[in-house]
């Protein structure tokens, strides 16, 4: 598979890890948006929100069980913005579920 996140994932592409467990990788993005910008990932590959499941769903419960643990690790601490970007549209770029953690920084109360 020709995949960045899950060569990231293996560990043939480095990345500044900010957690790490047997099903999920968050690490700093490369391109950050905010002062804190990480990417959470499944291990498994899933293409996108739209490829969640009954039978991987459980995954993306466990993700969003570790994001206030990551997110305060990692010195969010005074609130943050989780985003999945899904399909062309909404410009995903790697065809890999992500859910971006951003925080670090006052944001704007609307979204463009």
């Amino acid at each position: 598979m020709d995949c960045i996140f899950c060569k990231i994932t293996d560990g043939s592409i480095p990345s500044r890890k900010a957690y790490e467990d047997d099903k999920i990788l968050a690490f700093y993005d490369i391109n950050p948006q905010t002062p804190v910008h990480i990417l959470v990932i499944p291990k498994a590959h899933i293409p996108s929100v739209d490829f969640i499941t009954e039978e991987n769903s459980d995954t993306v419960s466990y993700i969003f069980e570790k994001i206030p643990k990551i997110a305060k690790e990692s010195g969010i601490t005074n609130g943050y913005r989780v985003i999945s970007n899904c399909g062309e549209d909404a410009a995903q770029s790697v065809e890999h579920l992500h859910f971006h953690i951003l925080g670090g920084a006052k944001m704007l109360e609307k979204m463009a």
